[in-house]
């Protein structure tokens, strides 16, 4: 599944082990999600920071596009 396949209502799985909840249909490097972590917040999740979608048969795996997986280099290499 990729991410852009994620719909407004759908329980992600982001990859510091923090959960959160999809708010937008958008595709794109960028979603609005509520994270629930040390505080529940409201704001924008890379796209590439969602690893895998929960389900009724558990964690399903995020796969990302080329254009995500260069956004997340670009800011590796910032540091």
């Amino acid at each position: 599944m990729f991410t852009n396949e994620l719909k407004k209502g759908d329980k992600v799985r982001l990859g510091n082990g923090w959960d959160a909840i999809i708010w937008d249909n958008k595709k794109g490097d960028i979603r609005m999600a509520e994270v629930h972590g040390f505080f529940t917040e409201i704001g924008s999740v890379y796209s590439h920071d969602i690893i895998a979608k929960y389900t009724d048969s558990g964690l399903v795996p995020i796969e990302h596009t080329k254009s995500q997986l260069k956004l997340r280099d670009r800011i590796v290499e910032f540091g």
